[in-house]
């Protein structure tokens, strides 16, 4: 490792240097610019100690090793949380601490600052685990001795106390206060389908079957204003449902009004936050309680329970990667399936 700065003939610095990346290949390269001498030499430091394999480097530099490494490896939707979280709730605190002196004590600290500003629970446990996970990265990868996140305990909840569901009732008030044609439709899909927003919003003609079924082979989503379709969340996810008869009509009423639409083009342009925005308005208009847009995926299940389905129904219908994660998602909604099943087994005996 080596370096030499240099002063160009128009006044600025450059370094020329040699490193050995984290694979063990030598390489050598430059950059220019610099407006001074000591400049170039800091740049050049804060270069290698994000080269290294150092834990003394600050958390900040140590994000970017992380972030240019994951985001081979997950989707986009995953890494623009992972930023958000990061941006927003951990680097304000921990950014220029080296990771090798963030404790255990300094962490519960953060957390009671956190808790105080009045997050949901939920929410809580993601801002957590994003510091979690980063450190057993380090721990892993570079040679952490331990992750402090561990001693110091997780914040928050996994899953929420209670779940916001509108029910059929409700959700049919909600549908007939919207007067714009596809904002209705679009909640239609979701409340009947239970179907995810980015798997909505990536519907093409081409996924309304004849059979009145949708094909879910993709999501989209809109990153840093470009605009992607991705694999669905997981090989579950890719599925093909059947849809009741008045859905069906519906879309094809309405996809029949898009001039010049193209089978592999979108059914609806808006955006998630579209849906939001409508859904907060009306609901509110109308004297509803207000739920999120997802909180239809988990009415549709509320609804599909009410209706007598079994967990594995549902979760082949929601594109859940195992039934375990519909049981752990809806087990509050089967309050009385044990006393069912009791009964049905008193039943069997007196016959």
């Amino acid at each position: 490792m080596s370096c030499n700065a240099k002063k160009d003939p128009n006044g600025t610095w450059r370094i020329q240097y040699r490193w050995t990346d984290w694979t063990g290949t030598k390489k050598k390269s430059q950059k220019r610019g610099f407006k001074t001498k000591k400049e170039a030499e800091e740049w050049y430091a804060h270069f290698m100690l994000q080269q290294s394999s150092d834990p003394t480097m600050t958390l900040a530099d140590f994000w970017e090793i992380y972030k240019a490494d994951m985001e081979k490896r997950l989707r986009k939707t995953t890494m623009k949380q992972k930023e958000y979280v990061m941006n927003d709730k951990v680097l304000p605190y921990f950014g220029k601490t080296p990771i090798n002196e963030i404790t255990a004590p300094m962490i519960r600290k953060w957390q009671g600052e956190l808790i105080e500003k009045g997050f949901k629970p939920t929410y809580l446990k993601t801002i957590h685990n994003q510091l979690s996970a980063i450190l057993n990265y380090a721990v892993n990868f570079y040679d952490l001795r331990s992750n402090p996140c561990r001693k110091a305990g997780s914040m928050g909840k996994s899953k929420a106390d209670e779940m916001n569901i509108w029910t059929q009732k409700e959700y049919e008030r909600f549908s007939n206060a919207i007067s714009k044609s596809s904002m209705k439709l679009a909640f239609d899909i979701l409340f009947y389908t239970g179907m995810r927003s980015g798997e909505l919003l990536a519907l093409t003609p081409a996924d309304i079957l004849s059979s009145k079924r949708i094909d879910i082979n993709k999501n989209y989503a809109k990153i840093k204003g470009e605009e992607l379709f991705l694999e669905p969340k997981t090989p579950k996810a890719k599925r093909c449902i059947s849809i009741p008869d008045f859905l069906y009509d519906d879309i094809q009423e309405y996809i029949s009004k898009l001039y010049g639409i193209g089978n592999g083009d979108r059914i609806f342009y808006f955006q998630k936050t579209a849906l939001e925005k409508e859904m907060k308005r009306v609901s509110e208009r109308i004297g509803l309680k207000p739920i999120r847009v997802h909180d239809l995926r988990h009415s549709h299940a509320s609804m599909l329970i009410e209706l007598g389905f079994t967990p594995l129904e549902i979760a082949e219908r929601l594109g859940h990667e195992s039934i375990k994660t519909t049981l752990d998602t809806y087990s509050h909604l089967y309050p009385d399936k044990d006393q069912k099943l009791a009964d049905r087994l008193n039943q069997f005996r007196k016959n």
